[in-house]
């Protein structure tokens, strides 16, 4: 468990000192982009050390504790947006938005207990992997999508707008969010799609209305209302912006509040 826990805290202190470079770029306008990819890039070998480490130790994912559900959603909320600020560059500022959202999480991480587990016999079956590996991409793109939100909303205060001069116009940003939460949603809805098969082989019902269904559905019908209204009725991007972060809110809540809270099957699943 030592060098588990070892790697697990360079990978964070790496991410930690990224963040600060990053934001720190945002504020000069004079990101060093290389060197935040390399602090992101080795954050996650470290990371993905750390939790190879424990998967083999304890014979199964890190798919049951509040502990092993952050450390795996930081590892793949890094790797997503580390994809994303390697393909669009236009955006790379972004990372000093993201970066710091993944250092709150962090922060909890550090506290939150990290005993060992064990897998009951229902995660036993492929379902897992795949319901579980689609909300990891839906959850990146809606955290992408809401930190361009976080952007075009930032910009209508005049003390933070020039930190965001190097990324593209508020059009542009509203259009690359609306792309992202289409993605959320196609992820969101395969999630959901296995999900209800994975239930059906473990519990014998697709769909149960327990707590953490009627979030995920509430997201679900959030996301696909905020994709309809855009082309319907052209909201200003700002309207865009509110939207996007109240669907990484609410997918947030569902990944790591309802989970802990509910005392129905699915809790500590996700």
């Amino acid at each position: 468990m030592e060098w588990e826990l070892i790697f697990l805290w360079v990978a964070l202190g790496l991410l930690t000192l990224t963040g600060v470079v990053a934001v720190i770029g945002l504020v000069l306008a004079q990101l060093p982009e290389r060197l935040v990819l390399l602090g992101m890039s080795m954050g996650l070998i470290f990371h993905t050390l750390s939790l190879a480490l424990r998967w083999e130790r304890l014979g199964h994912g890190p798919f049951i504790s509040q502990f092993e559900i952050l450390s795996s959603n930081i590892w793949s909320l890094t790797l997503f947006f580390t994809w994303v600020y390697a393909r669009f560059r236009l955006i790379r500022s972004l990372a000093g938005v993201v970066i710091p959202i993944l250092f709150l999480m962090m922060g909890w991480l550090l506290v939150v207990r990290h005993g060992d587990t064990f897998l009951p016999p229902t995660y036993d079956t492929i379902w897992l992997y795949i319901h579980i590996g689609l909300g990891k991409v839906f959850l990146g793109a809606a955290l992408v999508a809401a930190s361009l939100g976080v952007v075009v909303i930032s910009r209508v205060f005049l003390v933070t707008r020039t930190f965001f001069v190097r990324l593209p116009n508020d059009n542009s940003l509203d259009e690359l969010s609306y792309r992202f939460l289409a993605l959320a949603l196609i992820f969101n809805t395969l999630m959901l799609i296995s999900g209800a098969i994975w239930a059906q082989d473990a519990w014998g019902r697709y769909w149960a209305w327990d707590p953490l269904e009627i979030w995920s559905l509430i997201n679900w019908l959030l996301i696909a209302m905020a994709l309809h209204v855009r082309p319907l009725f052209s909201p200003p991007p700002v309207w865009g912006g509110v939207v996007a972060i109240l669907v990484f809110m609410v997918a947030f809540l569902n990944f790591f509040g309802v989970p802990f809270l509910s005392t129905a099957t699915h809790q500590g699943m996700i």
